[in-house]
């Protein structure tokens, strides 16, 4: 243990750690032992207790949260609840409308902002009973400036982004579950560096509402727990749908069962050079326990369609980040324009002038090498049952600072090289927290073709269940 941590941060060892669940609760509910009013006050309780340091949420709306679980509980008492969810205490990012709460998305320019509406994933939490409690600080529009959210198993250390808040408050248990959105890494590093479960579903499986303008974000479940992070993702869904001209996802009404794969190839990426030594060992350790277990594992250096494909992915962080920049271009463009000085100067340098850089010519091109990369994925997808890497490039960085004099950094929280090729491919993903590195959290990455979602979380919890976590 680190003896600089002081406080409720004890470090972390997936061995040991247990995130906040919820539906383990529902069995008390129906006794009448717990009700969702009471788990509510165990809540915020903790977040009284460490968010002062945690510093997850933007707004609590604890006298709403409040009336939102006294209905529910009245509902389990008469046994007529709305959903498996219903009275799921769960926060939301700052990126998304709620008609109750501002929506300041990280940013200067928008203080103050109250659309008051709901987004369609909100909307649809609702209608399933869950107890929406806040919003959770987001970085800048989404973008790579950092928040002010800090790293529930050392302060020192970065929650990662943009979904900085939905991972801290996961991972401080202040809840059991939050929503989170990707667009490049946004939502699986954060699920990395603060111990959650994560999904990053198929790419529209899952309603974005009012946020449809890039081609490349995804809404997605952080959760203490895989049978949450489901059964929250099917709720959702199943009422609000997909995005148009899209499949919603879809699935079993409860959790997959955990499956055992056969085959599994391993993604190394370009961040497998950046991979420090120790968290390599890490995950060769899962992959030496894969192997044990009797799952074939394939490498680059023995399977030409798995180098087609990893040759396909160098660059994938530029590749990524010039096709969301010149999406977002016209939408950020106005925000600036309209008020200059409440956008950071590293969103301006990565979202406008890479924008600018870029222009119409070059993100054609761009879609053209992403159209590659995603027809050498699906080539790999009949002769392997799922891609497996790194969540993340070790565990959480420190941030210090930009260094004066200098360009603003590129990615203050955290390299998001292990994370692109899911969004890239509109594939999906689910961390898995199966490894920690010094203390500080550092997930196993489950990454299918489009549409296999429910089957990636059914070999994520086998994994979860069947292999030993790793503390080095």
């Amino acid at each position: 243990m680190n003896s600089a941590i002081t406080g409720n941060e004890a470090g972390y060892d997936p061995a040991t750690f247990q995130g906040l669940r919820f539906h383990t609760a529902v069995r008390d509910f129906r006794a009448g032992t717990d009700s969702p009013s009471d788990y509510l006050e165990r809540c915020l309780a903790t977040i009284a207790e460490r968010e002062p340091v945690v510093r997850a949420w933007v707004v609590l709306d604890e006298s709403g949260a409040r009336e939102q679980a006294a209905a529910s509980t009245r509902r389990w008492r008469r046994g007529e609840q709305l959903s498996p969810i219903d009275g799921l205490p769960i926060g939301i990012k700052d990126l998304l409308q709620t008609r109750d709460m501002p929506t300041q998305m990280g940013c200067a320019a928008f203080a103050g902002n109250f659309p008051k509406h709901d987004n369609a994933a909100v909307w649809a939490l609702r209608q399933a009973g869950a107890v929406i409690l806040g919003k959770t600080v987001t970085t800048e529009l989404g973008g790579p400036e950092p928040s002010p959210t800090t790293n529930p198993f050392d302060p020192r250390h970065t929650p990662g982004g943009s979904s900085s808040g939905s991972g801290a408050a996961v991972g401080a248990r202040m809840v059991p579950a939050t929503i989170a959105t990707q667009t490049g890494g946004s939502l699986m590093r954060p699920a990395s560096y603060n111990g959650n479960w994560g999904l990053k579903p198929t790419q529209g499986a899952i309603n974005r509402g009012e946020r449809q303008t890039a081609s490349m974000t995804a809404h997605g479940v952080l959760a203490g727990c895989p049978e949450d992070m489901w059964q929250i993702a099917i709720a959702i869904a199943s009422r609000a749908g997909g995005d148009p001209g899209k499949p919603a996802l879809s699935g079993p009404a409860t959790p997959p069962p955990a499956h055992r794969p056969l085959t599994l190839a391993v993604l190394e990426t370009e961040g497998w050079q950046r991979l420090d030594a120790t968290s390599r060992g890490a995950f060769e350790q899962i992959l030496a326990q894969l192997a044990a277990a009797g799952v074939t594992v394939l490498r680059r250096t023995g399977d030409p369609v798995l180098e087609r494909f990893e040759q396909a992915l160098l660059g994938a962080a530029e590749l990524g980040s010039g096709i969301l920049a010149w999406e977002h271009y016209w939408a950020f463009r106005d925000v600036v324009a309209d008020n200059p000085d409440g956008v950071s100067a590293r969103a301006k340098r990565f979202f406008i002038e890479a924008a600018e850089n870029l222009g119409a010519a070059g993100y054609e091109e761009a879609l053209r090498d992403r159209a590659a990369v995603q027809a050498a994925h699906a080539q790999l997808g009949p002769r392997v049952d799922a891609v497996i890497a790194p969540t993340s490039s070790g565990s959480a960085p420190q941030w210090l600072g930009d260094v004066p004099g200098e360009p603003p950094a590129r990615w203050p929280t955290g390299d998001p090289a292990f994370n692109f090729p899911s969004s890239l491919l509109g594939a999906p993903a689910v961390n898995v927290p199966l490894m920690a590195v010094g203390g500080l959290p550092f997930g196993l990455q489950v990454m299918g073709q489009p549409g296999t979602d429910a089957r990636m979380v059914a070999i994520a919890r086998w994994m979860g269940a069947a292999l030993t976590p790793v503390s080095v």
